[in-house]
């Protein structure tokens, strides 16, 4: 039966997260103050102890969340044989080192650099992101393009009737009026700092581009399927270039899965995270799809 281990994104850390791991294990106690080292500053004081508020600090919840579901999969040993791994948005990040196209340290200072552009990329205009709950995507796209003088559009196709839209907050406004005129179940302007995966994180992409051009890539152990057109990938040349491409295009969830089953996967592992986000988008996607946490 052929196995993908899918990691989660920006959202999934929790109070306390990967305590357990540094309590139990030697070799997560030392994965994790290799990482305080690499960072220069005691990252799992915060994981282990901070508050929710804490937790979503820029430099912190990145990073935070890449290490919990990294060294789950690094503490689980001979038992982690992916035929496959995917990560949503920051989660690619942690599919790349966990197959090992990316050192730990070489991925956790591109991740820490990550957050650190998109945060810079936030503060130059007013942005947010906005989910569109039960409509189609092809609805959904059309009005993100009728928008005109504003950038909106589609962020993250997370699950069919799932999809999230970015861009300015005046166009986020202005979709969100017509989105619900045209009946969107619900449409909720998200709690984020700004338009992840829009055109307004070209600066962020920018900088990100030359630390991902600097740092040495590995043909990994399994494919790769990657946000930007959800097709697995092995040449390091092209993960590099996905890996850049991807602040500024869609998260292609719903279409990596599919992807996924059509290429005879048979079970999803989902890699750390707070509460099984991933598998839920999966059931989404195909309700006969077998879903498990590590």
């Amino acid at each position: 039966m052929k196995k993908a281990y899918v990691f989660p994104g920006q959202g999934a850390q929790f109070e306390g997260m990967g305590k357990d791991l540094y309590e139990s294990n030697p070799l997560a106690r030392d994965l994790f103050e290799q990482a305080n080292g690499i960072l220069g500053w005691r990252i799992t004081d915060v994981m282990f102890s901070g508050s929710k508020e804490d937790l979503t600090q820029t430099k912190v919840t990145q990073p935070a969340v890449f290490l919990e579901s990294i060294v789950r999969a690094k503490v689980a040993g001979n038992d982690f044989q992916p035929d496959a791994v995917a990560g949503h948005s920051l989660g690619e990040f942690t599919a790349l080192a966990a197959a090992g196209a990316l050192t730990f340290a070489d991925a956790l200072q591109l991740v820490s650099q990550r957050a650190f552009a998109m945060q810079k990329a936030c503060e130059l205009t007013e942005s947010t992101m906005a989910a569109v709950l039960g409509m189609e995507d092809a609805q959904v796209e059309e009005i993100c393009a009728s928008i005109t003088g504003e950038v909106v559009v589609p962020a993250n196709y997370n699950s069919p009737g799932q999809l999230v839209i970015s861009g300015s907050k005046k166009g986020i406004d202005l979709a969100v009026a017509k989105l619900q005129e045209a009946g969107a179940k619900r449409v909720v302007v998200l709690a984020v700092g700004g338009a992840f995966h829009s055109p307004l994180m070209q600066p962020a992409q920018d900088e990100l581009a030359r630390a991902i051009n600097a740092t040495n890539f590995q043909r990994p152990s399994c494919p790769v399927y990657q946000n930007v057109h959800a097709r697995p990938v092995s040449d390091p040349a092209e993960i590099q270039k996905n890996l850049i491409a991807q602040l500024t295009a869609p998260v292609r969830w719903t279409q990596t899965v599919e992807n996924m089953l059509a290429d005879g996967i048979a079970q999803f592992i989902e890699v750390g995270g707070s509460g099984g986000v991933l598998r839920g988008l999966i059931r989404k996607i195909n309700r006969d799809a077998a879903t498990e946490a590590l």
